[in-house]
């Protein structure tokens, strides 16, 4: 018994520790949250139900989960191959490009709308490229998805980079000397080890996602019914001092991404089960 609780004691101050992050946690998180449901029991019950299910609000639900979630597919693939990249190979200019990824980090999100917007405007740069094709970016479901593309991708990159950089390439090159061709190798060696950090990746690009107001509310038009964003919708509830009714779409909203988070935690964790006893 001693023995025990000299193991759990060999770190000292866990007890004010642990009370510091209880505290921490509850101004930050916990609070904010138990006011946003005190704020929508302001609501009936049919007025809450009337709320979140309105055509407007459930078609802002649409828009910013299916944006959201393709945007995070397509950081999973171009995100594991720029990991690829900047760990197994040597190039000019591999810092630089490195740096760059952090960047949506550190500039505005704001400044990261106005500039995709200019960029994919029907005569911005790429945008007149496109136009002419009959593809249309800016203004558009594709344009939000383009957005959250650029805001996610570090999420993917930083997650897989460190796993890459740990594994070792004596396996590959043991499965190359005993005959298995590169994808096979890349399917059956490698991929198990990346699905874990793959799949967190995706869990929080996604959930960054649907949250992301500042590089999509320039991009997006603010087409009710067709392209505006839950996140906007919101803010045009407070701004009409509708408070009840912007918190009780907030806590949908919120509720919704706790639930996909919560799958994905749990695919996540079967996923490494599966792996582990294969």
């Amino acid at each position: 018994m001693a023995t025990n609780r000299n193991r759990r004691q060999v770190l000292p101050g866990f007890r004010f520790t642990l009370g510091f992050t209880v505290l921490y946690l509850s101004l930050i998180v916990l609070i904010p949250l138990a006011g946003l449901v005190i704020k929508t029991a302001g609501l009936t019950l049919p007025q809450f139900w009337d709320t979140v299910t309105s055509a407007r609000v459930l078609a802002s639900y649409r828009v910013s989960l299916l944006t959201a979630f393709f945007a995070a597919l397509v950081n999973v693939v171009f995100g594991l191959l720029i990991a690829w990249v900047l760990v197994r190979y040597r190039f000019p200019g591999k810092k630089i490009v490195d740096g760059l990824i952090d960047m949506p980090f550190a500039l505005p999100t704001a400044v990261a709308g106005i500039a995709l917007t200019a960029i994919y405007a029907p005569n911005g740069w790429i945008g007149s490229l496109l136009e002419p094709l009959g593809i249309k970016v800016a203004y558009t479901p594709l344009g939000i998805t383009v957005a959250l593309v650029f805001i996610g991708l570090p999420f993917v990159v930083r997650t897989v980079q460190p796993v890459l950089q740990e594994l070792e390439t004596d396996t590959e090159e043991a499965a190359v000397l005993l005959g298995a061709h590169r994808w096979r190798t890349f399917r059956k060696v490698l991929l198990p080890e990346l699905v874990p950090p793959l799949i967190t990746g995706f869990a929080l690009a996604f959930s960054r996602g649907i949250g992301e107001y500042g590089s999509v509310v320039f991009i997006s038009g603010n087409m009710p019914m067709k392209t505006e964003i839950t996140p906007l919708l919101i803010i045009t509830k407070l701004e009409q001092y509708e408070y009840s009714q912007a918190t009780a779409i907030a806590l949908v909203l919120l509720l919704i991404s706790f639930a996909l988070l919560l799958l994905i935690n749990t695919l996540q964790r079967w996923t490494n089960r599966r792996l582990r006893s294969a």
